[in-house]
């Protein structure tokens, strides 16, 4: 079958190899299971379940197999927020203290990496478009060094199981300096939460309401939410650490209450599946619309699809990474700037643009090869305050399936 071709252009042959790369990865106990889908020119080209989505109970990975998708969360909420300017109910530069007034009259750090008593008054007020574009000089522990990311940790708790509800996580954020002036540089954080709750305030109801009404339901992404009732986590699968001395997969799932959370961090909250993410994604790759349901214009999904960080902004390493080296940063995704530089990092065309998850989730839509790829795992990386450091110059063992993923798919497009 040398060569043969795969429906939408692809070489069988050459995309068959996917399967069995990424069941090495398994195999050696670098990952538990994954699930990959490739979706070109209105078909499904290729999936696979490999693996387990729970050790213990030897639990297969499926297709349908849930998966928390961490920062895949935030484009969602974007995309709510880019609604309501639709709509004409918020503008790019509007302070967002007209409705978030806990973050009025915010101090700013010095040093980042400083003291949190040597301040000064921000010069501006942190604007819609400073939370989209992560430009707010808000922050995560995780993402930060010093005073301040042990601050973010101590009073904010985890961005994905939280005790606090949205007031009082809002008020807690508002007591916490910025780490730099708002629109100064991309500094990874909290942003897409705050967006997640501006939302919700502006809207008279949970963000997860309004994430079902809005997009889920009318998407048909039934399988999509911040929480799940016990009858229906079987499917979902469990978080796995990879010990760095080499041993077994530790579980370390996070904890699910028996009732539905206060907070709901739109930022990286969700729970989803390939099929359910798959839909959102063909919306983007649509320009807004897929299946004749239309969400937003075409225009919006444009102007979020368009980088926005200025060339010293890129300059700056994210995680550890020289990230901007190949892409740009809009209202909610990246994208692909310059496909050859980055064929360091993955694979796809120019104008490519995605947003993955902390636990190894990631998603990319690839207009100018009418392409979607989705590969989701679950993988735990540190989170804790100043974890930025553990990520630079490493990559976890099972963390390399995700641009194999990516190089053989691109391969095989003949």
């Amino acid at each position: 079958m040398d060569g043969a071709q795969a429906p939408a252009g692809f070489k069988a042959d050459v995309l068959a190899q996917v399967g069995p790369a990424l069941k090495g990865l398994v195999d050696q106990g670098a990952l538990s299971g994954v699930v990959t889908l490739v979706w070109r020119k209105g078909e499904v080209v290729h999936t696979d379940a490999i693996g387990q989505r729970d050790i213990e109970a030897g639990l297969p990975m499926q297709r349908d197999t849930q998966f928390r998708i961490a920062s895949m969360t935030k484009p969602v909420t974007s995309i709510a927020v880019l609604m309501l300017l639709e709509e004409g109910k918020l503008k790019l530069d509007d302070p967002v203290t007209k409705w978030l007034p806990e973050l009025a009259g915010m101090l700013v750090l010095e040093d980042a990496t400083g003291p949190l008593d040597k301040t000064a008054a921000a010069k501006r007020e942190i604007t819609v478009e400073d939370l989209l574009t992560h430009r707010a000089g808000l922050a995560y522990g995780f993402t930060s060094m010093g005073p301040i990311a042990h601050a973010h940790e101590k009073k904010l708790g985890s961005p994905l199981v939280n005790p606090l509800t949205p007031d009082e996580w809002l008020k807690a954020l508002g007591e916490l300096p910025l780490s730099y002036e708002p629109g100064e540089r991309f500094h990874y954080s909290h942003a897409t939460d705050v967006l997640g709750f501006l939302v919700a305030r502006i809207e008279g109801k949970p963000l997860g309401q309004v994430l079902k009404e809005r997009i889920f339901d009318p998407l048909g992404m039934a399988d999509t939410a911040f929480w799940l009732p016990k009858d229906q986590r079987g499917r979902l699968a469990k978080l796995y650490e990879a010990p760095a001395d080499g041993g077994p997969l530790r579980d370390v799932s996070l904890r699910m209450g028996d009732e539905p959370p206060a907070f709901e961090g739109g930022g990286g909250g969700l729970i989803s599946t390939a099929d359910d993410y798959l839909e959102f994604a063909r919306m983007m790759l649509g320009r807004g619309e897929v299946d004749g349901v239309r969400l937003v214009k075409p225009e919006t999904v444009d102007l979020m699809c368009a980088n926005r960080l200025s060339e010293e902004q890129r300059g700056h390493a994210f995680l550890g990474m020289p990230f901007w080296l190949s892409q740009g940063f809009g209202l909610g995704v990246s994208m692909i700037l310059d496909a050859q530089k980055h064929e360091w990092m993955g694979a796809g065309g120019q104008g490519a643009f995605g947003w993955p998850g902390a636990f190894g989730t990631w998603w990319q839509a690839d207009p100018a090869n009418d392409l979607i790829l989705i590969y989701l795992i679950q993988d735990s990386m540190p989170l804790g305050p100043e974890a930025v450091t553990a990520m630079q110059g490493q990559r976890p063992t099972g963390r390399i399936g995700c641009p194999m993923f990516q190089k053989m798919v691109y391969a095989a497009l003949a």
